[in-house]
Parts: structure tokens; C-alpha cells; sequence
């Protein structure tokens, strides 16, 4: 995500020649002021240069096709060690996070654990959407799907829970962590089974 700075830096490093490489648009970093991530599955016009051609860039807002790929979809990944306080984690796309604060979406979870957090995240994100569109959540709700995505980014939205007597006894037992990637691995059954 552009708002962490050394992600900034990495992109500054990889473009040295585009001084709009990353700009604030609307108090949001963003990659040539379209896009917050810098890591994408999609997005391919931002990562293959035959889809930035003409007339494909003038679609995508783009001034001018880009010389070389600014996307990756080389995953950036990022550690957290679960501590028995932790009470849930939330998965969510860019259109969630770009429209609610990390502390925003916690309060929401917290205040309705379990009833539909998920779901709660994406109405409100929408109706932030709404609100930064100076319209009413209802009309916005109107507009037929395929329309609507010129209004907000797709918003997907996981929370899992997670059981803390489990989380406690898992931080006490001494065993390697495991981690398992795509790219055609398969494990064999019990592989992945908890330590004792």
C-alpha cells in the first residue's frame, strides 16, 4: 500500500524517471494517481504493455502508455505472530481500505462480533462511498453493478475469528511455523497438522 513509505521509496527506486511515479490525490498515495497498491492479481494495463496501448491507456486515464510494468504481482508478505489477545482478523480488498480506517473497520467488528461483520464493513465502506460522491446510500444502491463501479472500487471483505484459548496454547508450544504457497505445491494429508 502506497501509505507505507518505504513502498513509496521501492517504486521511487524501480522508476527513477518518473517524478509521478507516486502522487497525493485526494490525501491518498497512489501509483500515477489511479491505483493504492502497488501488488496486484489484476490490473494488467498497469503490468503488460501491450494493454497500455493506444487507444487501451486513454481508457484507463493515462496520459501516455507506460514505458515498463509499475505493477507486481509478486506478493509482499508480512508476518504477524498471534498473541492471545487477538480476537479476529480482517481480509479485505483495497475498495474496503479505501474507504475506512484500519481502526474504523476494528470498531465496527467489535461492536457486532459475529452478526454479519463482514457485511457491516462493506455497507459502510459503500456508504462512505456515497458520502465522498455527495450522494444518499439508497440512490447509490440503485445504480445498476456495472455502472457502479465508476462510483467504487470492488470491495471484498473476510473476518475470521479466532478462538483465544486455541491462539494461547499455540504461542506456547515450540514448533516451526508453516507457511505454503501456490505455484502448483501440493502437501500430503497431516502435513500441515498442529504440533504437539
Amino acid at each position: 500500500m502506497q501509505a507505507i513509505e518505504s513502498v513509496r521509496q521501492e517504486l521511487h527506486s524501480l522508476h527513477p524517471d518518473d517524478s509521478q511515479i507516486v502522487v497525493l490525490k485526494h490525501n491518498v498515495w497512489r501509483v500515477k494517481g489511479l491505483i493504492q497498491v502497488s501488488r496486484s492479481i489484476g490490473d494488467v494495463y498497469l503490468k503488460k504493455a501491450e494493454f497500455n496501448r493506444e487507444p487501451l491507456y486513454a481508457k484507463f486515464r493515462l496520459r501516455e502508455p507506460l514505458k515498463r510494468p509499475i505493477l507486481s504481482a509478486d506478493p509482499s508478505i508480512s508476518v504477524h505472530h498471534l498473541q492471545p489477545h487477538d480476537q479476529f482478523i480482517i481480509f479485505a480488498s483495497d475498495g474496503l481500505w479505501e474507504h475506512l480506517t484500519n481502526q474504523e473497520a476494528v470498531d465496527i467488528v467489535q461492536n457486532h462480533p459475529h452478526s454479519g461483520s463482514a457485511r457491516r464493513l462493506v455497507k459502510a465502506a459503500l456508504q462512505e462511498a456515497a458520502k465522498k460522491r455527495e450522494m444518499r446510500y439508497s440512490d447509490l444502491k440503485k445504480i445498476d453493478r456495472g455502472v457502479r463501479r465508476h462510483f467504487h472500487d470492488d470491495i471484498t471483505v473476510i473476518v475470521v475469528f479466532l478462538d483465544s484459548n486455541l491462539v494461547s496454547r499455540a504461542s506456547s508450544v515450540k514448533c516451526p511455523s508453516t507457511s505454503v504457497r501456490g505455484g502448483g505445491i501440493s502437501l500430503p494429508p497431516n502435513s500441515l497438522a498442529p504440533c504437539t
